[in-house]
């Protein structure tokens, strides 16, 4: 195939480093079995910090980012995957060691390709994209951990970014009461639409001071906030409750004693979208075609935009303008 074909690409050379749309051939792509034509994709954190000089994510340069994609198969030497199909491809190396998905045209090993399930359509799939895969796993994880609405009512942390957005729809869909915590006045709003039950501002969750038990509180928590505001959460999660901790945007370190864990029998899942096992992965967006479907999922776009306004739009996510999803059409 002779194609060009725009794409968002990256590029770090000694002192220079380039943001820019630029025309690729099939031939410029990595290796793998299947060629994906790339319809959607959408904007994560991950994105936003393969985009700046010093994010620490891409392995070698030049590189397409986007770590989501969903598209049609154009061709597979891999017999479970046929020319026409619809595909869902997250995670894994994409966009980070191998080129991903802010490209018209994608190549993609064949053993990081999910079909794109029943019940969803390629648009659906990146606007959930790994935010929602990632919450979706944290619900499944806490599932596993015996949680249930009639325990009491389950914290999101980080409510209005993409995982706790779809970490608040999916509880409340399933029937939990949900505390939102968010710092983010203008959003309560917002919050309540998509299914909290009550607003909780960061402070009420960590008031800067670090105790090794608190009051129980919560039955549960989908954490994708990590640091000192985790350690809090801990020691006031009731006994036998289960937090999911899926990010470390308020910082890498965790200054919790374990009296959480060995006096109230408390459990805390990590949670890891990257090199999430396949039989899981199928598992989870099974149930995000089915009883995970959220009927607002177009609430939780911010935007949907083209590759073109890429660059302008991806450093929005470090800055903590968010809300939602930022999907893009390509």
């Amino acid at each position: 195939m002779k194609q060009h074909f725009d794409a968002l690409v990256v590029n770090k050379q000694e002192d220079q480093f380039t943001v820019n749309i630029q025309q690729l051939s099939i031939d410029d792509l990595p290796q793998g079995e299947v060629l994906i034509r790339v319809h959607y994709s959408g904007v994560n954190y991950k994105d936003s910090l393969a985009s700046i000089p010093k994010g620490n994510i891409v392995s070698s340069y030049p590189i397409v980012p986007g770590i989501d994609m969903a598209g049609v198969v154009v061709s597979s030497e891999d017999s479970r995957f046929k020319k026409g199909d619809e595909v869902i491809a997250t995670s894994y190396g994409i966009g980070v060691s191998q080129s991903g998905g802010y490209s018209r045209f994608a190549r993609v090993p064949a053993d990081w390709i999910v079909p794109l399930p029943d019940g969803l359509t390629m648009k659906e799939a990146m606007i959930i994209g790994t935010a929602g895969f990632t919450a979706a796993l944290s619900v499944l994880r806490l599932e596993e951990n015996n949680l249930t609405p009639e325990q009491g009512s389950v914290l999101v942390t980080g409510a209005t970014g993409g995982v706790g957005s779809f970490a608040v729809s999916i509880l409340s869909k399933l029937g939990y009461s949900v505390e939102a915590s968010t710092g983010k006045a203008s959003e309560h709003g917002y919050l309540k639409e998509i299914g909290a039950t009550t607003i909780l501002s960061r402070e009420d969750v960590y008031n800067g001071k670090l105790r090794a038990l608190g009051k129980q509180k919560w039955s549960g928590a989908v954490d994708p906030v990590g640091g000192e505001p985790l350690a809090s959460v801990l020691s006031q999660i009731k006994y036998g409750g289960s937090v999911a901790v899926s990010g470390l945007t308020a910082g890498t370190n965790l200054p919790a004693t374990v009296f959480p864990f060995i006096l109230r029998g408390v459990n805390l899942l990590g949670i890891d979208s990257v090199n999430c096992p396949m039989d899981t992965r199928l598992k989870v967006w099974h149930r995000l075609a089915t009883d995970f479907k959220l009927d607002h999922l177009e609430q939780l776009i911010q935007q949907e935009i083209t590759l073109e306004e890429l660059p302008e739009v991806l450093p929005t996510l470090l800055k903590g303008e968010a809300r939602g999803r930022t999907i893009v059409k390509l």
